[in-house]
């Protein structure tokens, strides 16, 4: 029998709107036909529109992990708000009759059938795998010397502004910063795009002491990039059969998008895994111009955290779903990794929820890290990269969380060691204000979720308190 629960199906939703008015549909009563499956994997029905006709719905559970809804309406949001009206109906437990699957359906659902055995006989290679893609050389090369062209002028720029001094920034100077950052971007070099644009930014804001300590790192990382974006694009010029590198961020750099077949390929993938959200925000890029959900999870079974990433572009906002805060284990069939460091990013298709149990939060507690200084070491280990992510984040099991003597806090591992703790300047959110609000007993004897940065000004590592967990409670100061 399907079981759906209210949260799965809010996490299944565009947005908050889509999902208050696939509610407000059952309220109204405007579902005139509920139907389901003789198997239980199929929802469908009826549900008054604006015009003559009703609108057909139905959300498809065969494969449960991935359900597919479809609508007759002409809303572009998928989920629409009839489907997640049907479900919401499920759930909250009215009368569905029995019936045949619809015709359409049922071909629609063949030919998945047919898509998905002819995959799985390539793979067992019972059938000859898709040819491969021929690499277009000339394009290649084309496009490579471009790339190269737009690195030499990046780096004249940067180091204009290195000589000039950042005390010589005005406004002009910022208006050539985003005008040379789209240059960049018909250049095929869209990472170094959006950081030139983030620079800009960073010179152009009022507070100029903050500005100018983080734009001096900036700086630093297009240095880097310049450096090894050229002698990655130098050897794949003399080799235009080159793989992608699988081990650094360089070709997100260089405006690669990495596809699903591409990871799975080159061994970046894990087969049924559980996941367990530990935080999620949500924060506007103006240098993407996007808006961006992210998520960090503990991978149940190790000490890994993974950090999933959904941009949603200024102009396809409405039309995108939006990531939310997921309270429940999600079951994954085929976890893909990207490259990257301590929190590579992550994807996944479809996933089934389940409700956490006290097993996984004792599993996130033996996941912690029980020393400050082992995870400082991977922490710093990471910086040494400057292309790698400047926030990382770490697990760490704390004896106590204490306020010190200059009213700021720390957190107290168990053989006494004092880490500070803070705001750090990337995240978009300040959680330590929140501490205060804490019960004293969530602060002693706990596990920590943290991210790390370091600080220009002072030369120091801080971290800010994501999450708190202690027994049977996991506490999120950022969700």
């Amino acid at each position: 029998m399907l079981q759906l629960t209210a949260s799965h199906i809010d996490s299944l939703a565009p947005n908050a709107a889509a999902a208050k008015n696939g509610r407000d549909l059952v309220k109204k009563n405007k579902f005139v036909k509920l139907n389901v499956s003789e198997e239980g994997n199929l929802l469908f029905g009826e549900c008054l529109g604006s015009g003559k006709s009703n609108y057909v719905c139905s959300v498809d559970f065969v494969t449960p992990e991935n359900p597919v809804a479809r609508c007759s309406c002409p809303s572009r949001q998928f989920p629409c708000k009839h489907a997640l009206g049907l479900m919401y109906a499920y759930a909250d437990g009215l009368t569905f009759e029995q019936a045949t699957v619809p015709e359409d359906i049922a071909s629609k659902r063949e030919k998945a059938e047919k898509r998905e055995e002819n995959k799985s006989k390539r793979e067992s290679g019972e059938l000859p795998p898709a040819k491969p893609k021929k690499v277009n050389k000339a394009a290649l090369k084309k496009k490579i010397a471009q790339q190269l062209e737009a690195l030499d002028e990046l780096e004249k720029l940067v180091l204009s502004l290195v000589r000039g001094g950042l005390g010589t920034v005005d406004a002009r100077t910022v208006k050539t910063l985003n005008e040379h950052a789209k240059r960049l971007g018909s250049s095929y070099l869209t990472g170094a795009e959006n950081e030139l644009r983030r620079l800009a930014l960073l010179l152009g804001q009022e507070d100029r002491e903050t500005g100018y300590t983080y734009a001096s790192e900036q700086l630093t990382l297009l240095n880097a990039f310049i450096k090894k974006g050229r002698s990655y694009l130098r050897s794949k010029e003399e080799d235009p059969e080159l793989k992608p590198d699988t081990e650094s961020t360089i070709e997100e750099w260089l405006g690669h998008a990495w596809q699903l077949a591409e990871l799975k390929e080159a061994g970046r993938v894990s087969e049924n895994v559980q996941l367990l959200q530990l935080a999620f925000y949500c924060y506007q890029d103006e240098a993407r111009k996007e808006f961006v959900d992210t998520g960090f999870w503990l991978e149940l079974g190790s000490d890994r955290v993974h950090r999933t990433v959904q941009y949603r572009p200024f102009k396809a906002v409405k039309y995108m779903k939006e990531e939310d805060s997921f309270f429940s284990v999600a079951q994954i069939g085929e976890l893909y990794r990207y490259p990257g460091g301590l929190n590579a990013r992550v994807r996944f298709e479809g996933m089934l929820p389940r409700e956490v149990t006290d097993a996984d939060r004792e599993a996130a507690i033996g996941a912690a890290s029980a020393s400050i200084a082992d995870a400082v070491k991977a922490v710093k280990n990471q910086l040494k990269d400057p292309l790698a992510d400047r926030a990382p984040v770490a697990l760490l099991k704390a004896s106590r969380i204490a306020r010190t003597e200059d009213g700021t806090y720390a957190l107290i591992d168990p053989s006494g060691a004092t880490l500070e703790l803070g705001d750090v300047y990337r995240l978009p959110q300040r959680t330590t204000p929140l501490l205060p609000l804490v019960a004293p007993e969530l602060l002693e004897d706990c596990c920590v979720l943290a991210m790390f940065e370091h600080r220009m000004d002072t030369g120091r590592l801080v971290a800010q308190p994501l999450t708190l967990i202690r027994g049977n409670e996991i506490t999120r100061l950022l969700y």
